[in-house]
């Protein structure tokens, strides 16, 4: 376990080199990455949501793809066509792959694409295959979807079905840095900028820093297989379940609770907070879950699934309060 934590750490570190006051950001795209879930990362323009999952994809051993959702995109130009190629007087129909087949997937700006693009990504993202002429195209085992979006910007975008925010295994937000960090970010950037326009002492520019080798695929593989033998006990199981549970029945639980919530989360719900607790404590260096681990994730687990009720947005309340009530009044029996 320790050698292969110690990678999966490394990798974490180098994503923080380039990726300034967003540390909660990067933990969970690891822990998306280790879990094998897909993750929708949202915030303001300028955050650095591209750069972060580019800084996790160029640091491992894999294909990257990226996929920018505009209202003109066609679901073939995410999944690939059947091409027709002839030659020697015969022909014959090949299929072409899209974007989609890669290791891990940015779908930029997912909710500027129309239903059926979107509807294009949940076969790959929950199956992962892709059927396109009646063929079924399986993807590698290595495979994720990362996808931002702007919660700002309403004008040209078609919000995301509840179908597809279902799976996704965590609703990641991303929230201005401290003006400490907004300082080293400067500096950041200026540095890439002075390195880029280095020059030698013939005034050549200068040769890209060497990059340390990215680190392989198996390291995830065998992060997975390790995630998978924790320990996890019957009072936690049960402390998951009956925080899901709250969601669906919170007239139990308080009468301010039942008046916010109109739907509870779905069964994938228990299924990712049993995937990121088990995730989260090994990343911690521990070889079972503890209720620190489920909290830690809670919000990042039921933020998409939660549906409010009118009354709850009349009131201006987020779903990251109700979690936080729900959190409250839930005990581990």
């Amino acid at each position: 376990m320790t050698d292969t934590l110690d990678q999966v750490l490394d990798l974490k570190a180098r994503m923080q080199q380039s990726i300034i006051g967003q540390e909660g950001v990067i933990d969970r795209l690891v822990i998306g990455l280790l879990a094998n879930g897909n993750l929708l990362v949202e915030g303001l323009p300028g955050l650095a949501k591209t750069r972060a999952i580019k800084a996790l994809a160029k640091n491992i051993d894999a294909h990257f793809s990226r996929i920018q959702f505009t209202p003109d995109l066609l679901p073939s130009d995410v999944t690939g066509t059947e091409v027709y190629h002839q030659s020697g007087g015969t022909g014959t129909f090949r299929f072409e792959k899209g974007p989609i087949f890669a290791n891990i997937v940015l779908a930029d700006e997912i909710n500027r694409a129309p239903a059926k693009v979107q509807a294009a990504l949940l076969e790959a993202m929950e199956e992962r295959q892709v059927t396109v002429s009646g063929t079924t195209h399986v993807m590698e085992p290595l495979f994720m979807v990362m996808a931002t979006q702007n919660p700002v910007e309403q004008e040209g975008t078609y919000p995301l079905p509840e179908a597809q925010m279902d799976r996704f295994l965590m609703h990641v937000m991303i929230t201005y840095p401290p003006v400490e960090d907004e300082v080293k970010v400067i500096r950041l950037v200026r540095g890439e900028e002075q390195a880029a326009l280095a020059k030698n002492d013939d005034g050549e520019t200068a040769p890209a820093k060497e990059r340390p080798a990215p680190i392989s695929r198996d390291v995830v593989f065998a992060a997975r297989a390790e995630i998978a033998g924790l320990h996890v006990s019957e009072a936690i199981e049960r402390y998951m379940a009956d925080l899901v549970q709250a969601t669906r029945t919170p007239e139990l639980y308080s009468e301010d609770l039942a008046r916010c919530i109109e739907i509870g989360v779905s069964p994938r719900a228990s299924i990712a907070l049993d995937k990121c607790s088990r995730t989260h404590a090994w990343l911690k260096g521990r070889d079972y879950v503890d209720p620190v681990d489920v909290r830690s994730i809670l919000n990042d687990v039921f933020r998409h699934r939660l549906s409010l009720s009118f009354e709850a947005d009349g009131d201006g309340l987020s779903p990251d309060r109700v979690i936080e009530d729900i959190a409250a009044q839930v005990a581990m029996t």
